[in-house]
């Protein structure tokens, strides 16, 4: 083979290569934080606010078994009527995402099945509200 052989076959290499990564690229997912970035932005020191409620109290507790997953609200708000959601949050898959609303018993739990939720690393992101008080509660989670 000449050298005029082999410089052809680089170039052609070179292309093929070129045309799978555009290929490549133009077909991954980017999956974003939030479609609402900005805005969420601009709320923040809500969530601190939320966060520093929930700081003032005890800690909210996440369990799961072979069929859900189980939250305990703090022991100082069993009882009371609590209203809010529960947002699970995949890292790596918005397709992934659940949100449910947060209704616990009288103990101040509840029970999400694990069937409406793929398994996966997940954030259980909790928001609710005991009177005028806003609480907020977030930890990583893996569903298996």
């Amino acid at each position: 083979m000449s050298w005029g052989n082999k410089i052809l076959v680089v170039y052609v290499a070179f292309g093929l290569f070129i045309i799978f990564m555009v290929y490549k690229a133009v077909n991954t997912r980017y999956d974003l934080v939030s479609k609402d970035y900005y805005k969420e932005e601009l709320r923040y020191q809500d969530k601190i606010d939320r966060l520093n409620n929930a700081a003032k109290l005890s800690n909210v507790q996440v369990e799961q078994n072979a069929d859900a997953i189980l939250i305990h609200l703090p022991k100082e708000q069993k009882g009371y009527k609590v209203v809010g959601d529960i947002f699970f949050y995949c890292i790596t898959d918005e397709r992934k995402d659940f949100h449910t609303s947060l209704e616990v018993d009288s103990t101040g739990s509840q029970a999400v099945l694990k069937k409406y939720i793929q398994k996966g690393a997940y954030k259980i992101k909790l928001t609710w509200q005991l009177a005028n008080d806003p609480y907020y509660f977030e930890d990583k989670l893996i569903i298996k």
